[in-house]
């Protein structure tokens, strides 16, 4: 098997060098997830080997700096190793996606305008299913009534609906009180509905 040589000391450990108690190869991801509770690294490193790929591919779109996305990606499994708390409730693969952004975004926080930083980081490279779609959109009424929005409202809505974040992390993110993510997220939909009324 490959190993991704630009992956964090952390997560060469749980790709390499672990003996197989199990074959986990044919397990659904929920039982991976279950092996994990069970402290089991070798569902660990299947539950990696399965979905690192496109978590790294898809981060890539987000941001061009290759390490800040390695370094998310070891934070991302990290996290399930310590505390493998996906209730069931949905899929797996969202409840990866969710760790993996949050992890990305906290490494850019500490850099100024994380937002405009998110949209620049991009680079060149060819655009990703997600931001086709967004790209399309971006031209449409819908798209057309976004750019309409103010700096501060377009932050929040891109923060809680296309990076998919509570809006107690989007205020952590943008470095504003919950409560005022609530309140410019209402005054976005109502600024949005009037513009496509």
């Amino acid at each position: 098997m490959m190993v991704n040589h630009r992956l964090g000391s952390w997560a060469q450990v749980v790709v390499q060098g672990i003996e197989m108690a199990g074959d986990w190869t044919q397990a659904s991801d929920a039982e991976l997830v279950a092996g994990v509770r069970a402290s089991d690294r070798s569902a660990l490193r299947e539950l990696f080997v399965r979905h690192e790929p496109w978590l790294a591919a898809r981060l890539s779109h987000r941001c061009s700096d290759q390490s800040l996305v390695d370094e998310a990606i070891s934070d991302t499994f990290l996290a399930v190793w310590r505390k493998p708390v996906w209730r069931g409730d949905g899929e797996v693969g969202a409840w990866l996606w969710g760790i993996a952004i949050r992890s990305l975004l906290h490494r850019l926080r500490p850099r100024k305008n994380v937002v405009e930083r998110l949209a620049g980081l991009r680079g060149s490279e060819p655009l990703s299913a997600e931001e086709e779609v967004l790209a399309r959109v971006q031209y449409s009424d819908v798209g057309m009534a976004l750019e309409r929005l103010s700096p501060e409202l377009r932050a929040v809505v891109q923060a809680t609906v296309l990076d998919g974040l509570t809006t107690r992390e989007a205020g952590r993110l943008l470095g504003i009180p919950s409560g005022t993510v609530k309140s410019r997220m209402s005054r976005a939909r109502t600024e949005l509905r009037e513009a496509l009324l």
